[in-house]
C-alpha cells in the first residue's frame, strides 16, 4: 500500500518528498499531490514503523540529510511453528479414531506415543480406543490409515519396523516359500553332480540344469540368513 504508506510520510515526518519517492517506490509528483490533498482524499496513512518496514531511527537519519536514501528494514522474524501433532484436515478428523483401533488390532507393538505421532492424536483418545472406553467405540470399525488418508505407506512401514525392531520381533517367513527354495536347491545339486534331470514332485519338468542356475536361487526367493 505504497500510497497509503506516503501519506503518513507526508503528514508525520519531514521528509522530503523525493526520499518518501524513493522509499514507497511512487513519482515525485504523486508524493506531490497527496501533500495536496488532490491524491490523499479519503485515503488512510499506513504507519511503515509498525509495519516494521523501518525505524525511527531511519526516519530522523533522513530527515536530518535531504540527500540520505531510506533503508527498508527486514522486517519482523516470522513466525514459526513448533514441532508438534501433525495437522489433520477436518474432513478427515471422523476417521481418525478407525485408523487407531486397525494400527492397534495389527500392530499392537505399536507404542501409544508412535500412533500420536503418526496419526496425530492424543495419548488420552489412544488409551480409551485399547480399553474399548472410548464414548464411541461401538461405532469405530478398524480401517487402514493409509486407505483412509491420515498417513503414508512409508511412514507407516517406518513406525511399524522401528516399534518391531524394538520389540525384538523378526518379519514372518514364508515356509511355503522356503520350502520350494531348498526343493530346488536339492535339484539343481543332483543334476551338476549327476548329469541327470529330475523334476521335484509336484512341480512340471524344467529345462536341463545349468551350474550357473544354483547361485540364481537365492537371488529369486531371496537370500536368508
Amino acid at each position: 500500500m505504497p500510497h497509503a504508506t506516503a501519506s503518513w510520510l507526508v503528514d508525520n515526518t519531514s521528509l522530503s518528498f523525493q526520499q518518501i519517492a524513493d522509499f514507497c517506490g511512487l513519482h515525485i509528483l504523486e508524493i506531490q499531490a497527496i501533500a495536496d490533498d488532490t491524491a490523499a482524499t479519503k485515503l488512510t496513512g499506513r504507519d511503515p514503523v509498525r509495519a516494521h518496514e523501518i525505524t525511527l531511527e531511519e526516519i530522523e537519519k533522513g530527515q536530518k540529510d535531504p540527500n540520505y536514501k531510506l533503508v527498508i528494514s527486514k522486517g519482523p522474524e516470522p513466525v514459526r511453528r513448533t514441532k508438534g501433532p501433525r495437522y489433520t484436515p477436518v474432513s478427515k478428523r471422523q476417521d481418525k479414531p478407525d485408523g487407531i483401533a486397525w494400527i492397534i488390532r495389527n500392530h499392537p507393538e505399536v507404542s501409544d506415543g508412535q500412533i500420536s505421532q503418526l496419526i496425530g492424536t492424543t495419548r488420552t483418545t489412544i488409551a480409551a480406543i485399547r480399553d474399548r472406553t472410548h464414548w464411541n467405540i461401538a461405532n469405530i470399525t478398524p480401517k487402514d490409515p493409509v486407505t483412509l488418508g491420515l498417513t503414508s505407506q512409508r511412514e507407516l512401514d517406518a513406525i511399524v519396523a522401528k516399534a518391531a525392531k524394538a520389540a525384538g520381533i523378526e518379519a514372518p517367513v514364508d515356509t511355503r516359500l522356503e520350502g520350494d527354495r531348498e526343493a530346488l536347491i536339492s535339484q539343481l545339486r543332483h543334476e551338476r553332480e549327476h548329469g541327470t534331470h529330475v523334476a521335484p514332485t509336484g512341480t512340471a519338468a524344467a529345462a536341463p540344469a545349468d551350474s550357473r542356475l544354483l547361485s540364481d536361487v537365492d537371488a529369486l526367493f531371496g537370500k536368508r540368513n
